[in-house]
Formats: structure tokens, sequence, C-alpha cells
């Protein structure tokens, strides 16, 4: 494999910066890196149109932090991409890899010394009076909450179908094994290795003294129905897309049978070794 894809945040000088040496870097070391058009541009260089990027990438290097990592994982959702992500964010449980250890781990990519790991991920289908308005596909969490300060929701929860409760809460989290070190970790949620198959409802503050969060399996389908009278409400994808959601609108999530993301687990960075290093575990 000497060809790679690269997805920059262009927002970020050192993001940008660091793009150009990996380019120079690739010039002198028999690799060359395939960017979208948008990258293309900023970098000065030449890219492909979209469709034809997808279609011929088979590995993209994801420079930037978590957000653009997801912002990536949605835009090769429904291809065989695998996706490495360099971190210059924050925590970096996505975005793993070093600024000081990314030549060393392209190293490794470009000799196929790496497995792959396979993300589940939420789909998630809204509906209004029956009819179908959104299908939306999440790699880490979709939230149901509102956009007023501490406002107090009702939230009607649904296992198979079956009735569980009626949450007072602000909101509720369903995370996807990768998401539980997302948000649904600082909710107080469980850390599930991206390997197991299950699927994660931590409640937002919840107004109880019995609400915990709960883990459900892969073939589980957990539906959320906002009760009241609350006109503010949003659905959040990723925390970064928001969709509109009224009283009584039903929302079906469950993990997705057809849909995954491919990323890769170098030598020295898997589950555990992410945990240790970025949450200090055991120190």
């Amino acid at each position: 494999m000497n060809e790679l894809g690269m997805i920059v945040n262009l927002r970020k000088p050192e993001a940008v910066n660091m793009a150009k040496n990996l380019l120079e870097w690739a010039n002198e070391n028999n690799c060359r890196f395939l960017l979208p058009k948008q990258e293309a541009s900023a970098l000065t260089t030449a890219g492909l149109d979209d469709e034809k990027w997808l279609k011929t990438v088979k590995l993209a290097i994801v420079i930037g932090g978590d957000g653009t990592f997801l912002r990536a994982a949605r835009f090769i959702m429904g291809t065989d991409i695998i996706l490495h992500g360099i971190n210059l964010g924050h925590l970096g449980f996505l975005a793993s890899s070093r600024p000081d250890g990314a030549i060393k781990d392209l190293e490794n990519i470009l000799n196929d010394n790496f497995n792959v790991i396979e993300r589940r991920v939420l789909r998630c289908v809204l509906y209004h009076d029956d009819s179908q308005l959104y299908k939306i596909y999440a790699l880490n969490d979709v939230v149901l909450s509102t956009s007023s300060i501490a406002r107090l929701l009702h939230i009607e929860i649904r296992f198979n179908d079956e009735f569980f409760c009626v949450l007072p809460a602000d909101g509720v989290i369903i995370s996807s094994p990768t998401g539980s070190t997302a948000y649904a970790l600082s909710a107080g949620g469980p850390m599930i290795p991206p390997h197991v198959n299950a699927i994660l409802l931590a409640p937002l503050c919840a107004h109880t003294l019995y609400s915990r969060p709960l883990v459900g399996s892969e073939d589980d389908r957990i539906t959320l129905i906002a009760r009241g009278s609350s006109r503010d409400l949003m659905l959040t994808q990723d925390g970064q897309l928001v969709y509109e959601v009224l009283p009584g609108d039903r929302i079906e999530i469950r993990l997705s049978r057809t849909k995954k993301i491919r990323t890769v687990n170098l030598p020295d960075k898997n589950f555990l070794d992410i945990v240790r290093e970025k949450l200090g575990w055991g120190e």
C-alpha cells in the first residue's frame, strides 16, 4: 500500500501544517496522498472529486481531533475505507495517533503492520405521526435533549416495543460502544470496548434516585418518545448535526446491521492502551 487518502481539519493551522509536512514526507518516501477537492484546494495540490475519492481510497489518514474523525466517518459511511486519526485535539479516543509518532505510525500502515477494528454504528430513525422523517447513522451517539437551560423532559423509553419507563431528565444519550468513551462517559456510563456489540442508554441529569446507565445487546431496539408539550426538543447526531423533534415524535435506535466504520489498530495502540494513556488508568 503506497497510496493513502487524507482528510484534514482546515480550520486548525496546526492540522494544515502537519498535512503539508506529510505531503513533503510522502514525496520523499515513495508514498502518495489522495485528497478530496476541498483539502486539495487549501493545500494547493491536485485532488479528486468526492465520488472518485470514495471509490479510489482504501485507507485514509484523518488529521485533526475526534470531531474531524466523526466528520470523516460520515463522509465514508457505506464504503470499506479504513480510517486512521492523527490527534491534534484534546482527548483523542478515535484520533489516537500523536503528532510526534505520526511518521512511525504511517510506516507501520504502509508496511501493513496493523489490524482493523470494525466499529458498529447506530441506526436512528425519527418518525412523526408514523411517517419517517429522517434516517441517520452515528458512530458515537445520538442525544435527545432540549435547547432550553435547565428544562426538564419526560422521555418514554421502550425496549423492543416493551414499555420500560418514563424518565424525567434533562435528556438521554444512546451510545454505540465507540461512543461509550465520549459524552456517555461524562454522564456516568461504562466504557465498552469497540469489539463488544452492545448499545448503551445513559440518562442526562435524571431527576430520580434510581436511574442508572443501562447496556443492551446488539439485537435490542430502544425507542424514545418525548412526552409533554415542549417545542424546543432536539436530536443531536455525534454532537455535530441537529434535528428538530416535536412532542410525540418517535425515535427508534439500534445498532446497524449493515454499516460499520473500519479503523486502524496499531500494535501499541489497542483499546486498553488508549484508556491507560488518555484517562491515566491505574496511575
